[in-house]
């Protein structure tokens, strides 16, 4: 996508895709032109569901697996967080150990309204792990990374001074129609004074 700018007016327009944008070749084959996936042993990096940068040194996502362990590599990670109560898969644990990374768990049950509880002291200490430098570069995750992790986010963006509804925007844009009034609620009255 490319932006041209000036004046009054902005166009975006889209750029055509280009044959050798990251990992993707053309193979040629006798049916047409196909894309391979990978060259030359390079390994695709694919990113976790939901994946994003929050801030310099954090980023946030759905729950990674096997296949994103290239991606997540890349990253330089020292720390996690996870927002899920669930004893963290064996596979991933190793994953950790064998780079390095420290795992912080705040298990938080995912509640669905109008029944929910998200404990504020729970969230609190999550924030006191993303405000810690020494835990940079950090990934936070829950299961899709939409409710748990948007409201962690939310918090953290009031923290910096962020308005109500760029807070709300950005929460929106991971959580799409499955938003819930109950975690704008909490982003809304979470304490920042503290």
């Amino acid at each position: 996508m490319v932006e041209n700018c000036g004046g009054d007016m902005c166009a975006v327009t889209e750029a055509p895709p280009s044959p050798t944008v990251g990992n993707y070749f053309p193979v040629s084959t006798a049916s047409g032109t196909r894309y391979n996936s990978e060259r030359d042993g390079d390994e695709l990096l694919v990113p976790p569901l939901n994946f994003a940068m929050v801030d310099n040194g954090v980023f946030r996502s759905g729950f990674p697996d096997s296949a994103n362990s290239g991606f997540l590599k890349s990253l330089g990670l020292r720390s996690i967080i996870c927002l899920c109560p669930e004893t963290y898969p064996e596979a991933n644990n190793e994953f950790l150990k064998a780079n390095g990374i420290k795992l912080f768990q705040f298990g938080i049950e995912s509640c669905k309204e109008p029944f929910v509880n998200i404990p504020e002291e729970t969230v609190r200490g999550a924030l006191k792990v993303v405000l810690d430098t020494r835990n940079h570069p950090l990934l936070i995750h829950c299961k899709r990374g939409k409710h748990r992790t948007g409201c962690l986010v939310g918090c953290l963006r009031r923290l910096q001074r962020w308005c109500l509804s760029s807070v709300f925007d950005e929460y929106q844009r991971f959580a799409a129609a499955k938003a819930r009034v109950s975690d704008l609620r909490f982003i809304e009255l979470f304490d920042i004074s503290s």
